[in-house]
C-alpha cells in the first residue's frame, strides 16, 4: 500500500505546474538511490530492519559545502555508495524543512522542528538507528570518505554491541599522517587543573592523536588564520592525546585521566575540541571536519556568548556571514 501511495505521489509531480519544485539557487543534489518515504520513522526502522537494513537519517541544507562533500566526494565514491545502497535504507531532511515527520515516539512535527529537538548543530548530522528505533551512531558534521566508510562498516556488522565507535576508528582508520603531535604556545602546561572559576576564561578542551590527518590540518591551516588566533586567545586551551593516562582536574572539579575522560564524554573523531564555560558545563563542541571559517565561527559562538541568546549554531553562522559581507569582507566557506 506504501508503494501504492508513493507511485501515485510520483504521478502526480510529474503533473505539476512547472516551476512547482524548483530549486534553491545552491541545492545540493541527493543520490537517486536515497528512498522517499512517508517520513514516519517508525515505519522507516521496521522496513529497513524487514529487509535486514538500517535505517540513516541525513540532515542537510542548501548552501552548505560540507554536505556537497558528502553528496559529491563520499557518495560517488563506488565502495561507499554501494556499502550504503547494501546495509541502510537512507533517508534525507531538510534542516529548515516544513515536511511533517513522525518521530519514534509518534509525536508529528516539521523537519525543522525534529532538528530542533535533535538539537542539530552541523549539517550534514546523520543518525544511524538500530532495529528498535535507538540511535547507535550519530555523526555531527561531515568525515572524510575513509572515516566515513568505517563507519558504515561498524554501523552494519553490528558492532555496537562489542567495542564503542571510538576504538573501531582508531583501530580500523589508518591515516598518512604525521607521528608527532604538534605543540601551540596557548595550551595549558601540567598539571592540569582545569576546574572553572566565575567570570573566568571559558576552555576549549581538544582531543587529538598522532597519524591523524585531520589533526594536521587543523595546526597547519585552521589554527595559523590570524583571526583564530584572535578568538583563541580568549579561551584557555588544554590539549590531550586520545588514549594516554595524563592526569586531570575536570572543568567541574573531578579528578580523572584524560583516556577516561574522552571515553566519559564520548570522543570519537580526532581532532575534537569541546567547549566549556565559566561553571564548568560542557555548552559545544565540534567533532566533525571543519574548514577555517567555521572553526573562527565556532570560537566566536562561545566566546561572545551568543550560544546564549541563539541556539542554532547554524543561524549564528548566517549571520556572522552576513555582517561581514556588510563589511565588504569576502566570506570563503571552504578555503
Amino acid at each position: 500500500m506504501r508503494i501504492l501511495f508513493a507511485l501515485l505521489g510520483l504521478a502526480l509531480s510529474l503533473v505539476a505546474p512547472a516551476g512547482a519544485q524548483t530549486a534553491a539557487s545552491h541545492a545540493i543534489d541527493i543520490p537517486p538511490w536515497f528512498v522517499d518515504t512517508f517520513l514516519d520513522l517508525r515505519d522507516d526502522v521496521r522496513d529497513a530492519a524487514r529487509d535486514g537494513k538500517r535505517l540513516m537519517l541525513y540532515f542537510g541544507q542548501d548552501g552548505c559545502p560540507y554536505c556537497t562533500q558528502l553528496m559529491q566526494t563520499n557518495f560517488t565514491q563506488p565502495a561507499i555508495a554501494a556499502k550504503t545502497r547494501q546495509h541502510f535504507l537512507p533517508v534525507a531532511l531538510n534542516l529548515w524543512g516544513d515536511r511533517e515527520v513522525t518521530w519514534l515516539d509518534g509525536k508529528v512535527m516539521s523537519e525543522k522542528e525534529l532538528a530542533r529537538q535533535l538539537k542539530v548543530q552541523f549539517t550534514p548530522t546523520l543518525l544511524f538507528f538500530d532495529e528498535n528505533g535507538q540511535v547507535i551512531v550519530r555523526l555531527n558534521g561531515y568525515y572524510p570518505p575513509h572515516r566515513f566508510e568505517a563507519v558504515l562498516d561498524y554501523v552494519a556488522g553490528r558492532m555496537e554491541k562489542r567495542q564503542s565507535l571510538a576504538d573501531y576508528l582508531s583501530a580500523a582508520v589508518k591515516e598518512g599522517a604525521s607521528a608527532e603531535l604538534h605543540d601551540e604556545p596557548f595550551f595549558l602546561k601540567p598539571p592540569y587543573d582545569l576546574k572553572r572559576k566565575r567570570g573566568g576564561k571559558p576552555l576549549v578542551v581538544l582531543f587529538e592523536t598522532r597519524y591523524c590527518s585531520g589533526c594536521d590540518e587543523l595546526h597547519r591551516e585552521g589554527l595559523r588564520r590570524p583571526e583564530v588566533r584572535a578568538l583563541v586567545a580568549r579561551f584557555d586551551v588544554a590539549r590531550f592525546v586520545l588514549s594516554e593516562r595524563t592526569e586531570l582536574v575536570t572543568p567541574d572539579g573531578g579528578k580523572t585521566r584524560a583516556d577516561e575522560w574522552a571515553r566519559a564524554l564520548k570522543v570519537a573523531y580526532t581532532p575534537t575540541m569541546v567547549f566549556f564555560d565559566d561553571s564548568g558545563r560542557e555548552i559545544f563542541r565540534i567533532e566533525a571536519y571543519l574548514r577555517p571559517f567555521h572553526l573562527a565561527s565556532s570560537f566566536e559562538y562561545v566566546a561572545s556568548g551568543a550560544y546564549r541568546r541563539e541556539p542554532s549554531f547554524q543561524r549564528f553562522i548566517q549571520a556572522r556571514a552576513q555582517r561581514l559581507r556588510d563589511k565588504g569582507q569576502a566570506v570563503e566557506l571552504w578555503k
